[in-house]
């Protein structure tokens, strides 16, 4: 068999994975959207739930998602961002940052339900912050801060030392050639990280079972040491239990729909930022 038959063999193989692929995610997404479509309203969208979440809305589930997801980012995107400057700008390449690197890469292999024992002894507990916003936050945050971490590291090893070099020589400090030059040239890619981020914490259950998720409060929060109800804890409670899952299916399927939808919504809004920088850079 000639070089050249091999290459098409191979790229066929590889297109008909990338079609099937493809296929797969569009056949979960329309099976989603097929169950669910028919429930979604405005009144879906923004009443609260009633008779046992079997009817009514999931206006505060919507609520409590975005604030444990903005909850999480505020606390991990500037820690994340600021430990992987320092691991790729500051601390060279010695032992101890090696070590670093391969427990966050191991924090990062954990599974969240460890977090969530970890959150609920530390913050739930040890810091008595009890069942809340701020205690689901920041063990979403933990969740995510190795994934922070390790995009924003390759993010700055894609920008070539002669940026570091040329700054360096004309005067500059470190830490002057980091903010002006390197963390905006890097920024548009560290921004992957944040857009991967949200969509892990978006879809989140066990870390919030065990340090914020109510499984029925019909109400909005009033301070971060609320309780609240979130979407994908809302939707394992409805797709799992009570006396008629039967009649709560589809607003099963209504849930997941909408947490999809606001899942890719706020990629999209990361996106266009992670664009809107790469054109000033450019």
């Amino acid at each position: 068999m000639s070089k050249k038959t091999s290459q098409k063999i191979a790229f066929f193989i590889f297109r008909l994975l990338g079609l099937l692929v493809v296929g797969i995610l569009v056949w979960i997404l329309g099976f989603i959207v097929y169950n669910g479509i028919g429930v979604i309203s405005w009144e879906f969208l923004t009443s609260a739930p009633s008779e046992g979440m079997t009817s009514g809305g999931i206006f505060p589930a919507i609520v409590g998602t975005l604030c444990l997801v903005a909850g999480s980012i505020v606390f991990a995107f500037p820690l994340g961002v600021m430990s992987g400057i320092y691991m790729n700008e500051y601390a060279g390449n010695g032992k101890l940052v090696r070590f670093i690197r391969i427990m966050t890469n191991n924090l990062g292999g954990i599974p969240s339900i460890v977090f969530g024992l970890f959150g609920m002894a530390l913050f739930v507990n040890a810091f008595k912050f009890g069942d809340s916003i701020i205690a689901g936050s920041l063990t979403l945050g933990l969740l995510i801060l190795p994934l922070i971490i390790r995009t924003t590291e390759e993010a700055l090893k894609a920008i070539p030392d002669s940026f570091r070099t040329g700054s360096l020589a004309l005067g500059a400090t470190r830490l002057q050639t980091v903010a002006r030059i390197i963390l905006p040239m890097a920024f548009p890619n560290i921004v992957t990280g944040l857009i991967l981020s949200i969509g892990r914490v978006s879809g989140e259950t066990a870390p919030i079972l065990f340090t914020v998720a109510a499984y029925f409060l019909p109400k909005l929060p009033t301070g971060i040491f609320d309780q609240v109800m979130a979407l994908p804890y809302h939707l394992y409670v409805i797709a799992t239990s009570g006396t008629d899952i039967e009649a709560s299916r589809p607003v099963a399927y209504g849930s997941a729909l909408t947490l999809i939808a606001i899942v890719l919504l706020m990629n999209m809004l990361a996106g266009i930022l992670r664009k809107c920088f790469g054109k000033k850079i450019k």
